[in-house]
């Protein structure tokens, strides 16, 4: 996909340079203390906007992109994959979810505005704290709930934006050519490991030379769901926080200049309510989403996750002042039921129709 289109891919967004992104439901989280990730229960559905001129309001139309259903305060996390090297822009309503900057048509530091990919494994939610991040929350664009609301004072896009960014061609080349030159020496260490030489180390994989887990593993079995909050009759939805998670966002040990200026791919994601998805594609929505307390009560896998060879980003003043929902509509937890040290699991490091893009 080297022209710069973006697709679908089952349930994931394919943009240029091999970068796979996956919408990914989850357990909502306590809006205090700090928690281990969450597991993820499935993918979100995708549609491509202009698959529905006549049922999807025409702003939708004008930003091109993609939909998914999600309910009020359901939380989610995005999960990556890349084959080669990519700088990857995350917008909350046009909000960087990492440096809460305003929404920018390139790379840029000092504070970093993009995740690296293959490095970055997924994002549960805004970068707000040393080493911790607060979890992605839908709720509807006109309390100033959202992330966008917070930083910027008005709720004008709502959704996820992406953006990815390739290498240049030096640069690429030259991670190109490192590849091939570990990818021989593993080689050679297999071969002299195979004929008797036991005192050659063991083969690793280079740094970036796979793609990052797509994710924690999804659970088994079948989880009693609580009936979800009646999601509110507008299909306008965007991002808030929830609780706040252990999570690294990876500081980029580039220099800025290796990352081409010009994106290879861009795509508006909608976030829409069920009742919504249910009129524009006259599908069924997902099931609503899994209680926390019964998921725990039923002894599956939460995740902790932890990379000492990279190094986390520092929290920005915008991000780390933003609240959670629960500020906005009240508090609507059972109570806490964490999950025990044994549930805590630890993690290492870890084509359809072109995607119409639009104006935002």
């Amino acid at each position: 996909m080297a022209d710069g289109t973006v697709r679908i891919d089952g349930n994931s967004l394919l943009l240029a340079g091999g970068v796979r992104v996956r919408f990914i439901r989850t357990l909502r989280l306590p809006e205090t203390g700090t928690h281990a990730l969450p597991p993820g229960l499935g993918e979100f559905p995708l549609r491509r906007v202009e698959d529905y001129p006549q049922t999807v309001p025409a702003e939708w139309l004008a930003r091109g992109g993609v939909m998914l259903p999600v309910y009020l305060r359901e939380a989610m996390w995005l999960s990556f994959s890349a084959s080669e090297p990519a700088a990857l822009q995350v917008g909350a309503g046009k909000v960087c979810a990492v440096s809460g900057r305003p929404w920018s048509p390139r790379p840029a530091r000092d504070p970093q505005n993009y995740v690296v990919l293959p490095r970055q494994p997924w994002l549960d939610g805004i970068n707000s704290g040393k080493g911790t991040v607060r979890q992605f929350v839908a709720v509807p664009l006109g309390l100033g709930a959202t992330v966008e609301g917070q930083v910027t004072g008005e709720e004008v896009w709502g959704g996820v934006q992406l953006q990815s960014f390739p290498l240049t061609e030096t640069a690429l080349h030259a991670w190109r050519e490192e590849q091939r030159r570990l990818a021989q020496e593993a080689v050679r260490r297999q071969a002299r490991t195979a004929s008797g030489d036991y005192g050659a180390p063991a083969p690793m994989s280079a740094p970036g030379a796979m793609a990052a887990p797509a994710g924690p593993p999804q659970p088994g079995g079948a989880v009693p769901a609580a009936p979800a909050a009646a999601p509110r009759a507008s299909g306008a939805m965007g991002l808030g926080v929830g609780g706040s998670m252990r999570q690294e966002v990876y500081k980029d040990d580039r220099p800025l200049s290796d990352w081409s200026t010009s994106a290879s791919g861009r795509v508006f994601v909608h976030l829409v309510t069920p009742p919504e998805w249910r009129r524009i594609t006259g599908e069924a929505p997902p099931p609503s989403p899994v209680d926390r307390a019964a998921y725990t009560r039923a002894g599956l896998p939460w995740f902790d996750y932890y990379d000492q060879d990279a190094t986390d980003l520092d929290p920005t003043d915008a991000l780390g002042a933003v609240k959670p929902v629960g500020d906005w509509l009240g508090d609507d937890h059972t109570p806490w039921q964490p999950p025990s040290p044994g549930q805590v699991k630890p993690l290492g490091d870890a084509p359809g129709k072109p995607v119409g893009d639009g104006d935002w």
